[in-house]
């Protein structure tokens, strides 16, 4: 049960500051519109910023239960630095993909998905829409690569 919770904390920071990351960074300098008739805010230069906070975010938190004996370690204390930041780069395009597909769906039904929370944040799609696939790409990229690790 301490590994679940592990891996799915692990897959919502990796995610959410990807999230961050692409927000911050498209406000900044973002100019070139990614899919305007999709989601128009989102920007190529964002999408850069947040799959590079991804893949810090992944390699932070598998170092971070490497050397933390309180953390269960599980399959991520398995993983090297270059499986770290490609598992951050998988999971930050995915989440970025998931993003995406929901927006279709708002714009297919003519709904706009917004609330006055938190600046920047939208409604409660908005909130876990990055989140849709990524459990099930983690499970597989661990089950694939950290199996056939442990197989060697």
């Amino acid at each position: 049960a301490r590994i679940g919770v592990l891996l799915a904390s692990f897959i919502a920071l990796v995610v959410k500051l990807g999230d961050v990351g692409a927000f911050a960074v498209g406000l900044m300098i973002g100019k070139h519109k990614m899919c305007p008739r999709i989601s128009p805010k989102k920007s190529w230069e964002g999408l850069a910023g947040g799959l590079l906070t991804s893949m810090a975010a992944s390699v932070a938190m598998v170092e971070l239960v490497r050397h933390c004996a309180w953390l269960p370690g599980g399959p991520l204390q398995n993983l090297s630095v270059a499986h770290a930041l490609a598992l951050g780069l998988v999971l930050g395009i995915v989440g970025v993909l998931g993003d995406l597909v929901e927006s279709m769906f708002k714009r297919a039904v003519n709904i706009k998905d917004s609330a006055g929370l938190l600046p920047g944040m939208g409604g409660i799609l908005d909130m876990f829409d990055s989140l849709t696939f990524t459990p099930a790409v983690l499970y597989f990229y661990l089950a694939w690569f950290v199996g056939q690790a442990v197989a060697s």
